[in-house]
């Protein structure tokens, strides 16, 4: 059996930011050398910005949907990021709180992960690279904090699907390069 690796959310343009893709071990995994314990590669780099889910908009004249995402506070800066038709259907449904008759995907996943008695704490833009945006899970689970690399369109849709939604963060230098104001 093959796997195809999921396309990644690419933007019209950004600036490169070197680093690799990874899933943060553990605390106590993580050697000091790396950012310290418990630090996630991108906690250690600029700071994160609370950010909205505005709306999800698909324009026929462009290749694909588009997120806009609104800095929480002043100056209110805003990011659109494009994603895929079929998770720009999921992610205006988890806006809207609509569920279906049978669970999503991403309904499941947030079912099972409570089962699990894990629950995502934060949703994260982490870097832009070459135009490709770059999603992380923060989640909290019996083992500790964890951050798991996925798409963007992923970690906002799971965000919404929680219990208590969670937060959307932005590192500071992803919105800086998209919105200057």
């Amino acid at each position: 059996m093959s796997t195809v690796a999921p396309e990644p959310e690419r933007a019209p343009a950004a600036p490169d930011a070197a680093r690799p893709d990874r899933a943060v071990p553990e605390a106590d995994e993580t050697p000091e050398a790396e950012g310290g314990v418990g630090r996630a590669a991108s906690d250690a780099g600029a700071p994160n910005v609370v950010v909205t889910v505005e709306s999800v908009t698909y324009d026929l004249g462009e290749a694909a949907p588009v997120v806009r995402l609104l800095e929480a506070e002043a100056p209110y800066r805003s990011l659109e990021v494009p994603i895929a038709l079929p998770e720009a259907i999921a992610l205006a449904n988890a806006l809207e709180n609509r569920v279906g008759r049978r669970p999503s995907t991403h309904e499941l996943f947030t079912t099972v992960l409570g089962e699990l008695r894990g629950e995502i704490v934060a949703a994260r833009i982490a870097r832009v690279d070459n135009g490709v945006f770059f999603g992380e899970l923060v989640l909290m689970t019996p083992r500790g904090r964890r951050v798991i690399d996925c798409r963007v369109s992923d970690a906002l849709i799971l965000a919404l699907r929680q219990p208590v939604v969670a937060p959307v963060l932005c590192e500071a230098d992803v919105l800086s390069a998209a919105d200057p104001t």
